[in-house]
């Protein structure tokens, strides 16, 4: 990490980050059996050890940070603790993205309640830090077209306070063409776009984020390395790319972190990006992305600044939020 640009994630689930204590705590409150009773018997059931099969073998590592979200106040919780933790870790400037119908899923909550429960959180998370924080909507694309549209609903509610809207979930069997009225009125609503794509998906899932969605960035992108055109494309047109190094290894999406395409799109000078995913199940922080994971990844010391700067550039910030942003760091 270079010390005079700003720390910025822009790709953090914050239903896939709640503290282990949280899980336990939260556990207690409500009554909920949890498979271990303190941090070091419960991790082993939330965070990998090393690489699994696949995507969804990864997503189900999110089961018991949604199944304690027994109530509103569950919900405030995790998403403030989101940005206390994020201060914590150094980050200046962090977009937290959410799936409201996922997290009300458990215990049957209101989607649109939880989507209010979160931006609560978050602006009492920003009241307690003064992390400046964006909010991204999810739309949980296992759950269905129709369970899409109650999710896009429930955000809509809370339209003036989120920022972008995203796509997640699984790709291979719900792909991008489903969710094009849901977008459109994402975008009428003001919102930006991005969408994970080119993850379990190979590079057309990539196109189909891009044509019939409308997205800015692209939440993974790793197939994209699959296409040259795609690759020019998405240089030409400036689309970010949020990379995820470590959970892309530990989801099988790249066979290694010596495989990863991140220095070839570096090269490539498009934009890519450093970013968590969902620190808590992949068991690391930003500053490991960019210290251990980055290097290991095969990037110098240029590179990682590349992509530091990079992330400046695509986030869903003003031009004047940027230049605030890159002014208060040391000179």
């Amino acid at each position: 990490m270079h010390p005079r640009l700003p720390l910025i994630d822009l790709h953090r689930h914050l239903d896939g980050n709640v503290r282990l204590a949280t899980i336990l705590d939260l556990g207690r409150r409500h009554n909920i059996r949890l498979p271990g009773d303190t941090v070091e018997t419960l991790r082993p059931h939330v965070q990998i050890d090393g690489v699994l099969p696949d995507l969804i073998s990864f997503l189900n590592k999110l089961h018991w940070m949604t199944a304690v979200l027994a109530d509103y106040e569950a919900c405030r919780r995790i998403a403030r603790e989101n940005v206390e933790d994020a201060q914590a870790e150094g980050i200046d400037y962090i977009e937290l993205r959410f799936s409201p119908y996922f997290m009300a899923r458990p215990h049957q909550l209101d989607p649109a309640k939880v989507a209010e429960a979160v931006v609560a959180g978050i602006e009492e998370g920003r009241a307690r830090t003064g992390l400046k924080v964006k909010l991204i909507g999810i739309l949980s694309r296992t759950f269905g077209v129709e369970a899409c549209r109650i999710e896009l609903e429930a955000l809509l509610t809370q339209r003036a306070q989120i920022t972008a809207l995203d796509l997640a979930g699984d790709e291979k069997n719900f792909p991008a063409e489903l969710f094009v009225e849901h977008f459109c009125r994402g975008r009428d609503a003001g919102w930006a776009v991005t969408v994970h794509a080119g993850e379990a998906g190979g590079a057309p899932s990539v196109w189909a984020a891009l044509r019939e969605l409308g997205a800015t960035r692209i939440g993974h992108g790793i197939r994209a390395i699959d296409d040259p055109a795609l690759l020019d494309y998405l240089g030409e047109h400036r689309i970010g790319l949020e990379i995820n190094l470590t959970s892309n290894v530990q989801t099988n999406t790249v066979p290694g972190f010596a495989a990863h395409p991140l220095k070839q799109f570096l090269a490539r000078g498009l934009l890519a990006t450093i970013n968590t995913d969902d620190p808590v199940i992949s068991g690391i922080d930003l500053p490991h992305e960019y210290e251990v994971a980055a290097p290991a990844a095969g990037l110098s010391e240029a590179q990682v600044r590349q992509a530091q700067r990079n992330a400046l550039e695509v986030a869903y910030l003003t031009a004047a939020e940027k230049v605030a942003l890159l002014a208060g760091r040391p000179v």
